[in-house]
């Protein structure tokens, strides 16, 4: 049986430079630049003054993070909509910078007013609706700061399995991938050169808050080799001219699985330095699978390897 982690995640999710990942330390407030003239008049707790007019410079504020990389990255700020995503964000030690309540909107009022000295600001449906990045949204939209994890600040299980993204470029296909990492336990997922935003509302949202409870580091894909190599981690390279089936693959060691666009998969790079080069079976007339399926497929494949090995089914007769 394959058991899910119901702890705090051991690290921290990176930054953002531009419009990919960044794992340099998160610059401090009196680096970043300015919000919007005003926009800075959060109170540091309670219930700020309602907002009806839809050119009010917060509203713009969160329009501006919701809309466009270079301001989350200027900003040093993301926004996170919904209840579940702005808890487990929490629980997972990010810190709150506003939150905004439309209060005719379910339990939205009753949550906002359980957290201690949080700066909250009630907002008005039509408000609501021009910074909301979803449908059925429960009326609550944060603002946080973002965080960032530096790879040797990866905390590993004693026996790790790790994703690698390659150069994502889809916000709905690095969420899917953070929902299986949580859901397969994997110890991180590191992300390789990226043409995607971690903190792109798309990711949040596909990913259905897992881009929290999970350890995520981004660096360029020499880093994560040497990375890898020091602390004796074995390299799956996912290649559709692979020779080696993937059920076939030991992945009870210490692993990664490194996977890349679904265009044009990996690069030399790490078709040359993997330990091995893997594939999934194709029986139909495509020949390769989503990139978040594919490494669904191999994680559970090795956390099945890992639970019979602590767990090996009785042999008959025994």
């Amino acid at each position: 049986m394959i058991h899910t982690r119901n702890h705090a995640p051991k690290g921290q999710p990176p930054i953002t430079q531009g419009n990919v990942l960044c794992s340099a330390k998160a610059p401090c407030a009196s680096e970043l630049s300015p919000p919007p003239k005003g926009a800075s008049d959060t109170p540091s707790g309670g219930w700020g003054a309602p907002i009806t007019s839809l050119k009010n410079p917060k509203v713009s504020h969160v329009v501006a993070l919701k809309e466009k990389a270079h301001e989350r990255r200027a900003q040093g700020l993301f926004v996170v909509e919904g209840m579940r995503e702005i808890r487990q964000a929490l629980t997972s030690g990010f810190a709150l910078d506003a939150l905004f309540v439309c209060e005719a909107i379910g339990d939205a009022e009753r949550f906002a007013r359980s957290l201690p000295s949080a700066p909250v600001f009630p907002v008005s449906s039509a408000v609501f609706a021009k910074m909301a990045y979803r449908d059925n949204s429960d009326g609550l939209i944060a603002v946080m700061p973002q965080r960032p994890l530096p790879l040797d600040d990866i905390q590993l299980s004693a026996n790790p399995f790790v994703i690698l993204l390659e150069a994502v470029e889809k916000p709905g296909n690095l969420g899917a991938v953070l929902r299986t990492a949580d859901a397969a336990a994997a110890d991180a997922v590191i992300i390789c050169d990226p043409h995607t935003d971690l903190y792109n509302p798309n990711v949040i949202r596909s990913s259905i808050g897992c881009v929290f409870t999970q350890q995520v580091a981004a660096c360029s894909s020499a880093e994560a080799l040497r990375w890898l190599r020091a602390r004796s981690i074995a390299v799956y390279a996912a290649s559709l001219g692979a020779a080696q089936w993937y059920h076939d693959t030991d992945f009870t060691p210490p692993s990664a699985v490194v996977m890349g666009t679904e265009s044009s998969g990996l690069t030399p790079f790490w078709l040359t330095h993997a330990d091995a080069q893997i594939k999934i079976p194709m029986r139909g007339t495509i020949d390769s699978l989503n990139v978040s399926v594919s490494t669904a497929v191999l994680a559970f494949e090795a956390m099945r390897q890992r639970e019979e090995a602590k767990f090996p089914t009785p042999r008959r007769g025994h």
